[in-house]
């Protein structure tokens, strides 16, 4: 799971982004306002404020630098790009990956013990 956090003026808002399941959320203040199931390398999230001004999220990988991108837009005006390297994407599928594989592990030794 991948997570992009940004405060907008009075408003926190948070984009995440599951590489596994490919579920994208959307939260402005806790709240979710966008949500849907992605497995392309781009998204986009268009969503209100509390107070009604319209924003969007811009999610996608960079082909040259690989890394995954937020851009973050206020009134279609670019206000924030946010990034996260390849590393950062690499260590969530890995930390995906373990704890299946430990799952996968209980449940097998449970078949085996009843």
């Amino acid at each position: 799971m991948v997570s992009f956090k940004y405060d907008l003026n009075q408003d926190f808002i948070e984009l995440q982004a599951s590489n596994w399941s490919g579920l994208e959320r959307v939260f402005v203040n806790g709240k979710m306002v966008s949500k849907k199931l992605n497995f392309s390398k781009n998204s986009e999230h268009h969503f209100q404020l509390e107070n009604g001004t319209s924003c969007k999220f811009q999610l996608l990988i960079d082909p040259n630098t690989e890394q995954l991108i937020c851009r973050v837009f206020k009134k279609n005006n670019l206000v924030t790009s946010l990034k996260q390297g390849k590393d950062n994407l690499l260590a969530s599928q890995h930390a995906m990956q373990g704890m299946i594989l430990v799952s996968s592990l209980a449940v097998f030794g449970l078949l085996v013990i009843s």
